[in-house]
């Protein structure tokens, strides 16, 4: 059995969309969700899933001697940051080598970084007049979004497109692109 850990912070769509994609393979499942802020839409979510569901401070996922064996009792294949906004600490980048991914709304290495996430991406590329978006699936390092880059997919911005139209790209490329991408990965190990 091949062990998902999510961490997220927010509505957890993406978290709720990669529940949903693996429970019905027999060989992956999702044993845990972290998350950092206790009023997250995400906590609704997977308790109603039945995945286990804890709520951590900045401080604790800081703390190593007590974190670490936290996730260590998971036994995680694959720890996956699914809108977390947290900075992953290096002692867990350490101890799981290309072993914790992340997905950013963004073709990377453009609009990466602390404070660019959702909408913050959206209006940039807009801002800037950026002909393609898109997303990226990255492994994890100690720095946001510089991680070795595992999967890009683009489209093409169209003049009259806005935040909204913009968001709802993102959105699908997410849905299809980000489960498959975990499974293809998982199957390699």
């Amino acid at each position: 059995m091949k062990n998902i850990v999510l961490f997220a912070s927010g509505n957890g769509t993406n978290a709720e969309n990669i529940c949903q994609y693996f429970l019905t393979k027999t060989d992956v499942k999702v044993v845990a969700l972290f998350c950092n802020n206790p009023q997250a839409k995400v906590i609704d979510k997977m308790q109603k899933l039945n995945i286990p569901v804890h709520v951590i401070t900045k401080s604790e996922l800081n703390n190593e001697a007590l974190f670490l064996q936290q996730i260590k009792n998971y036994s995680p294949s694959l720890i996956v940051l699914a809108g977390f906004l947290l900075l992953m600490p290096n002692y867990l980048v350490k101890n799981f080598p290309d072993k914790i991914i992340n997905i950013h709304p963004a073709l990377l290495p453009k609009f990466g970084g602390k404070g660019m996430y959702g909408h913050h991406v959206h209006e940039a590329i807009l801002q800037q007049r950026e002909k393609e978006h898109g997303i990226t699936i990255h492994y994890v390092n100690e720095n946001f979004d510089e991680g070795e880059i595992i999967f890009q997919k683009k489209f093409h911005v169209e003049e009259d497109d806005d935040i909204n139209a913009v968001s709802n790209k993102i959105a699908q490329l997410e849905m299809k692109y980000f489960p498959e991408v975990i499974e293809n990965l998982l199957n390699k190990m």
